[in-house]
């Protein structure tokens, strides 16, 4: 037996409607799987359930829904209760009696006291608030007596820690959760006829079945944990990826006699908890390779245009990082490693857009002037007018307010008169008016941000909206970053001799990786021996997803990092028809790329952005990332001549022109910090006087 999706459901008793810990949370697998997600409420919980249900239903879908509640009682309880040796006929007698309303606020102490009323001596439930003057209910277990009923049914036996049926109060109250949610899901049944089956009691195949399980069973998962809400959300997480990792069909096949089945019921995967964790206890993930030829140009290519470099880079590349799933406010700047769809619509029910008040707009009648009586109370945000405004009738209500049954119109309060007992306004009224639809912004169910997607503050916002409190993300590309050269010194509080410089590269390439939103990763610097550069690239390939070298990429007596990457590493040199730049050296370390800068800061500044911003956003699962670029008048002039792209250091002046620094220098570092983005000069010949229309690239276009 398979099921496209599974829904593991925590079931909470709470009398008082919560979030977070100890409160109702829903875990799921497999199709449209989400995060946990968690209600404050038994009927919150129950709206969403059926919405899920028939959702999947017209997706044609199978669903399984585990509840960690017992569906049902020891043997002998429901012939005794019933006149039928059936669990599904003490749901329905539940369904009569159990009363649960929107607040949690409910009566099953009353309804156990009713029910012990049936059995002989005292019990067999048990556990109560001290206030509750019941008789017929005793506050302890040890005060139980003569009523023949086990503590434990069989399924139980095979679950550790489980706790009775009969307890109703304090820590383990199985019983509590299990008289409600018996009720809530004899309703269940009722509403999807034979769409739905309960195992083990119902022998039949139905798109949706229900089936009772216990959260306990993968306990040392949880126990191991992280990047989770609370215990419960990891549980029903975990369970859910459990049951949909396993053989379900083995485990939907007790070893016990039909009649317990029918009446006792059966806790999905009991007896197979080794099994659910070992699904759980997989080998590390690792991070997707590149092929060793994946940069491999054609052969005879020597100049590689700017564009076809850039297609061809496109082309090899592919996101190396895993996912994780964080929660929604520690999610800025992360990458989505899963689509979002909307737990809730937004707004999650017709609402008014203004103060002012209410009323059918039926009932005006005519262009007015109009003077409706007002109905006491009010609505407002966060309070609810939970009755009917009769026809004819109006209600002061608040901006944010939920429509009340009877509203759909909403005057503006600016254009009302009221003396607290009357509203008079004129018309006409435009039919809902000042009124916001469900769902208007986005619906329930809908896809609202897409895998690839770097969030924003406003994608947070929109999330938590939604109800999405976790969210799955790609874990943070590991950027590490390696200078090498003799003459390069790493610390500028040291004393430089001439021939040395300090490492300019380094800095700025670990913030240019910070400021992407990735993980970067110092690797240091170091001299020029090939052992030495070797040893630093295989520590660099177990902590990085990629590497960025700079110098040693060319093709020089003491270019290192060229050599050692040809014989070791499946380089490709690629000779670029850019200025400045020219030599890029991509190639594989371990199965980590490894991208070879120039050693020059404003070479390996400007390869950087042009080629190393769409590589590492596509390595770090975002894909393709174009800069864009704006057609401005030049305030220079030049004349360039064709076979290069060129690049030049530029910042607006005070009419909107852009100027250029007034050196092309590639040594002159001064030029990087002076501008505030590039010109991009095409590869043929041009020629630029000021007015001439050039392509201006803000800095702020590639993430700076």
């Amino acid at each position: 037996m398979s099921f496209d999706r599974i829904l593991v459901v925590d079931w909470s008793a709470n009398s008082t409607p919560k979030r977070g810990a100890d409160s109702i949370w829903i875990g799921s697998a497999g199709a449209i799987a989400t995060p946990p997600q968690n209600f404050a409420t038994r009927t919150e919980a129950l709206a969403h359930l059926q919405d899920q249900m028939q959702d999947m239903l017209a997706r044609h879908q199978r669903l399984l829904i585990s509840f960690d509640i017992g569906f049902g009682f020891p043997k002998g309880f429901a012939a005794h209760l019933t006149g039928q040796p059936s669990a599904l006929a003490v749901w329905d007698w539940l369904a009569a009696r159990i009363e649960d309303d929107t607040k949690n606020r409910n009566n099953r102490f009353q309804v156990a006291a009713e029910i012990n009323r049936h059995f002989p001596g005292l019990g067999p439930f048990w556990g109560r608030p001290d206030t509750l003057d019941l008789p017929d209910l005793p506050s302890k277990g040890t005060l139980r007596h003569g009523h023949g009923l086990a503590e434990l049914r069989a399924t139980e036996a095979l679950c550790s820690g489980a706790h009775p049926m009969w307890k109703l109060y304090t820590t383990g109250s199985v019983g509590s959760q299990s008289l409600l949610g018996q009720a809530h899901l004899a309703r269940l049944r009722a509403a999807f006829g034979d769409a739905l089956a309960v195992w083990p009691m119902e022998d039949r195949a139905a798109p949706i079945t229900l089936a009772e399980t216990y959260l306990s069973l993968i306990d040392k998962a949880v126990q191991d944990s992280t990047g989770y809400a609370c215990k419960d959300a990891a549980q029903v997480d975990l369970l859910a990826r459990a049951f949909h990792s396993v053989d379900l069909a083995a485990m939907m096949q007790p070893e016990a006699p039909p009649d317990t089945l029918r009446e006792e019921g059966w806790i999905l995967g009991a007896g197979h908890g080794a099994a659910l964790l070992a699904s759980l206890t997989q080998p590390d993930l690792i991070p997707p390779r590149l092929r060793n030829d994946c940069f491999a140009m054609p052969q005879g290519v020597d100049w590689v245009p700017v564009d076809d470099a850039m297609d061809r880079l496109r082309a090899a590349l592919s996101s190396v990082t895993t996912p994780e799933q964080i929660r929604t406010a520690q999610a800025g700047g992360r990458i989505l490693a899963q689509d979002l769809i909307a737990r809730r619509a937004n707004p999650p029910a017709p609402n008014s857009a203004v103060d002012g008040y209410g009323c059918a707009h039926a009932a005006l009648g005519g262009d007015g002037p109009h003077t409706l009586p007002l109905v006491a109370g009010r609505a407002a945000a966060g309070q609810p007018y939970t009755q009917t405004v009769p026809q004819g009738h109006a209600i002061r209500i608040l901006t944010g307010a939920i429509l009340p049954q009877g509203v759909d119109t909403i005057v503006l309060e600016e254009d009302c008169a009221s003396d607290g007992a009357r509203v008079a306004f004129d018309g006409p009224v435009k039919p809902r008016a000042n009124t916001r639809k469900a769902g208007e912004d986005i619906a329930a169910g809908d896809t609202f941000l897409q895998t690839g997607r770097i969030l924003t503050p406003a994608d947070l916002a929109l999330a938590s909206a939604l109800g999405l409190d976790h969210l799955t993300v790609h874990c943070k590309l590991r950027v590490g970053v390696l200078s090498t050269g003799d003459e390069i010194l790493p610390d500028p509080s040291h004393a430089a001799a001439p021939h040395q410089i300090y490492d300019a590269n380094r800095p700025m390439l670990l913030e240019i990786a910070r400021k992407w939103g990735y993980q970067p990763v110092d690797l240091g610097c170091q001299p020029d021996d090939e052992a030495t550069i070797a040893k630093a690239l295989d520590q660099a390939a177990e902590s990085c997803d990629v590497i960025l070298t700079s110098g040693g990429a060319s093709a020089g007596d003491e270019d290192h990092i060229s050599r050692l990457l040809r014989q070791h590493g499946h380089l490709t040199s690629w000779r670029i028809a850019l200025k400045p730049g020219r030599p890029l050296a991509l190639a594989l370390w371990n199965g980590v790329p490894v991208i070879g800068l120039p050693g020059n800061p404003v070479a390996a500044f400007v390869c950087t952005l042009i080629f190393g911003r769409p590589a590492l956003s596509t390595l770090a699962g975002s894909g393709w990332i174009s800069p864009q670029g704006f057609d401005l008048p030049a305030a220079f002039s030049k004349k360039k001549k064709p076979g290069r792209r060129e690049y030049l250091r530029a910042r607006l002046d005070s009419q909107g022109a852009v100027e250029v620094f007034a050196s092309e220098g590639s040594g002159r570092i001064s030029g990087l910090s002076w501008a505030e983005g590039l010109v991009e000069l095409p590869d043929h010949a041009i020629s630029i006087t000021p007015g001439t229309r050039v392509r201006y690239v803000p800095f702020t276009s590639f993430g700076l």
